[in-house]
């Protein structure tokens, strides 16, 4: 169903793929192809499309030109996949500890979903997770209620992961959940992707983290400041490309490039996408499903 207030993003928004400039093509294909058990989509020159069946999660983009940006950097905070089952879960967390162990972060109950993390090859992070039904989230005087509870990792799996998992990891639907962004400040944060671009605030944490989403999901897309506070706009360099998000119609491309406009946003509209840079230079573009 779409929003009919002029300045939210419709309540169907959901995120597209994310695209990351790689340095090591082959080696950043291997990780998200044979650990985290995504399928190649397509494969040409110097770009890598992976995802599960018809939907597109990442695209990795070779640029040999480009260095590691700096951790204080803004930019990616990390991509977070979202499996449609515990099991499809378990079965890529799995993969990814055994193939690559070193680069397990963490794990958290966060009341609304289940995450593992994980950095890549290259030094982005990655989140894996499931989400609980939404019947069963807390909400508070429109605030969500979530939380970082432990999550055994080995107790996940041994309740989740079956024998046809650990030998087919490839299992069940997966795309990319929500996007968490670095940045320099959460008020221009807010500024940005709420009063602007139009998602609604979900959460936050005073001063350091906010999270949004469009109809009610938990996030769509967060920003923090735990290791990028005060950064500026990002200098071209290896890690995030493009973030995509999705609406349903070029008539909401066509509310949403208006509502830019008007806050003197610079725009690169073709009736069916709309690119623009965020205040960290992160590039954002809103395409109409389908």
């Amino acid at each position: 169903m779409t929003d009919t207030n002029q300045n939210l993003l419709a309540a169907d928004t959901s995120m597209g793929a994310v695209t990351l400039f790689v340095g090591d093509l082959d080696a950043m294909t291997r990780y998200y192809r044979d650990a985290v058990a995504l399928e190649v989509l397509a494969s040409e020159g110097d770009t890598v499309t992976l995802g599960r069946g018809t939907t597109t999660v990442l695209v990795l983009r070779q640029s040999p030109g480009l260095r590691h940006a700096s951790p204080r950097d803004a930019g990616l905070f990390h991509t977070a996949i979202v499996f449609d089952s515990e099991l499809a879960l378990a079965a890529s967390v799995y993969s990814v500890a055994q193939k690559y162990p070193n680069t397990f972060t963490g794990s958290s109950d966060h009341l609304v979903s289940k995450a593992f993390y994980f950095t890549d090859p290259e030094g982005n992070g990655v989140e894996l997770y499931w989400d609980r039904d939404r019947s069963t989230w807390s909400w508070t005087h429109g605030t969500l209620e979530m939380s970082t509870l432990y999550l055994d990792p080995n107790e996940f799996l041994r309740q989740n992961l079956t024998e046809g998992a650990v030998n087919e990891p490839l299992i069940g639907g997966a795309s990319v959940g929500h996007v968490h962004l670095q940045v320099g400040d959460v008020d221009t944060a807010r500024e940005f992707y709420v009063n602007q671009l139009g998602f609604e605030q979900t959460t936050a944490i005073p001063g350091s983290a906010l999270f949004v989403s469009a109809g009610g999901y938990h996030h769509h897309m967060a920003m923090n400041t735990w290791n990028s506070r005060g950064a500026g706009p990002r200098l071209p360099a290896l890690g995030l490309g493009q973030v995509d998000i999705l609406v349903p119609s070029a008539e909401e491309i066509g509310k949403l490039s208006e509502r830019l406009g008007h806050f003197g946003v610079q725009l690169r509209d073709d009736g069916q996408t709309v690119s623009f840079g965020d205040p960290w230079s992160n590039v954002i573009r809103v395409s109409a499903a389908g």
